[in-house]
């Protein structure tokens, strides 16, 4: 009988890590902590950074590690314990990148979701701590230096398929699956920084550690 339905495993997995990453949490924090709702004031994107912007660092901070361990933690689940199911590594694909579309189009919240990149972290983690650490000191690099948290997100985009790539490297153990779902990820992070794109191009995006304008 378990042999039977193992072959819905796969699409139970998924459907269950997309169901994770729509927990919306910069909008559950904001509510729990009584602060306004993220998608009302700054950037409107329900993400750390705008929840940041209410003046709550501790909201903030909360709002960046849940959204991180909803990335990481489906994929931790079918790496350490999928296997007697019949989930490998395809499926440790599908969940990480559900999970990431979740975070993006959650359907508790309207399909009005963040730009993904705290989950985009914690599913690298998931995958290989390697191939994480290295995604995040690209980040931090990009940031120390230029001060704009959308260029270190997008030059992160674009390098960690890049670390794959680096076969022997940081991501040798990645199976194809896997390459493609980061791949995708990837395309997806960048085309919810359209907007910071543009801005970044005129001139007129808000560095870290910026006063807002009153």
């Amino acid at each position: 009988m378990l042999d039977s339905l193992q072959a819905f495993f796969p699409i139970l997995a998924t459907v269950a890590a997309y169901l994770v990453g729509s927990l919306s949490f910069a909008v559950i924090v904001s509510r729990v902590m009584g602060l306004n709702d993220p998608r009302t004031y700054g950037s409107k994107n329900p993400g750390a950074t705008n929840v940041l912007r209410s003046g709550s660092k501790p909201a903030a901070i909360a709002t960046l590690l849940l959204d991180a361990f909803k990335g990481l933690v489906p994929v931790l689940l079918i790496k350490f314990f999928g296997k007697p199911y019949g989930l490998e590594e395809g499926t440790v694909a599908l969940v990480g990148l559900a999970a990431f579309v979740g975070h993006l189009a959650p359907i508790f919240f309207k399909f009005q979701g963040g730009k993904g990149v705290a989950t985009a972290f914690g599913v690298l983690f998931g995958v290989s701590w390697v191939l994480g650490l290295a995604t995040g000191a690209t980040w931090l690099i990009i940031a120390y230096f230029f001060r704009y948290s959308s260029l270190a997100s997008l030059v992160s985009a674009v390098f960690a398929p890049v670390f794959y790539l680096m076969g022997g490297g940081v991501a040798w153990f990645m199976d194809k699956s896997q390459m493609l779902a980061l791949c995708v990820m990837s395309m997806l992070l960048i085309y919810r920084h359209a907007e910071n794109i543009s801005r970044l191009v005129k001139g007129n995006e808000s560095k870290l550690g910026a006063k807002k304008k009153a």
